[in-house]
């Protein structure tokens, strides 16, 4: 190997290396707060989403990643949907927004990330009789007891272009609620104001080859723009689904307009 070579790779170790114990100290500093509020026994929910935010943006900054807001994201209560790039899309979703998130019930059973999970007061969704039926239901009583719930509408990740056809299924939560919908679009860009081809998650890539993308990547920014929230009010499922859906595509176009150099292709 020449020396060239050899010092690339001496630097880049050491970059991972650093950002994996960024990671480990931002992930025992939030084991250590949920101990120190009682998380762990009883989520405090009224109090959780500052101690989340912190959490996620000192998260997303282990990897590298700034986040910023390209209009300030409102704090309101209701049913949040986001477009869907990357596992770091949670971090950054979690740093802008007062929601919680939702996740399969048996992520709760995993070592130090369930416990995490558990003590951010994520809604575990458990699966069986009714499935979806049952989830909406599930979120519906969420929403109704003044708890904000996100997830990811497209239901896979995509290159970061376009927002793929959107399943408005869990939509009905919010009707059912009577709660507002609120839609955000982001975007990871390169220090030279292009579409990061780092960060997205998707096709066939594993998550190791993901993760040493990321570590890799270098000056990332995650841009995130709120979009005017749908009142559900009136509306059916089918007509709220057709109405986020442009206005998800047509924030996600905006907003590569305001951040990119040059907006990509689709």
């Amino acid at each position: 190997m020449s020396q060239s070579k050899s010092g690339f790779s001496l630097r880049k170790q050491l970059g991972r290396g650093k950002q994996i114990a960024g990671m480990s100290t931002t992930i025992a500093g939030g084991l250590r707060t949920a101990q120190r509020i009682g998380a762990f026994r009883e989520p405090p929910r009224e109090k959780l989403p500052r101690y989340i935010q912190t959490f996620c943006r000192k998260m997303a900054g282990s990897f590298g990643v700034k986040i910023e807001q390209v209009e300030p994201v409102p704090q309101h209560h209701g049913l949040w949907v986001s477009n869907h790039v990357s596992w770091m899309d949670i971090p950054v979703v979690g740093t802008v927004s007062p929601a919680f998130f939702l996740s399969k019930a048996e992520i709760g059973d995993w070592p130090v990330f369930g416990k995490l999970a558990h003590a951010a007061g994520t809604l575990f969704i458990q699966r069986g009789s009714g499935d979806v039926g049952s989830v909406t239901t599930q979120i519906a009583s969420f929403l109704s007891e003044g708890f904000s719930v996100v997830f990811f509408p497209e239901a896979t990740t995509t290159d970061g272009k376009k927002v793929k056809r959107i399943h408005g299924t869990l939509l009905q939560s919010a009707i059912d609620a009577g709660v507002p919908v609120q839609p955000i679009v982001l975007c990871y860009v390169n220090k030279d104001g292009t579409l990061s081809e780092d960060l997205p998650y998707y096709g066939k890539m594993t998550m190791k080859e993901s993760i040493k993308k990321v570590l890799d990547s270098k000056s990332v920014t995650a841009y995130v723009l709120p979009l005017e929230p749908l009142d559900p009010n009136g509306f059916s499922k089918s007509e709220m689904t057709n109405m986020l859906q442009q206005r998800m595509q047509e924030g996600l176009a905006e907003l590569h307009r305001r951040v990119l150099t040059t907006p990509p292709e689709v």
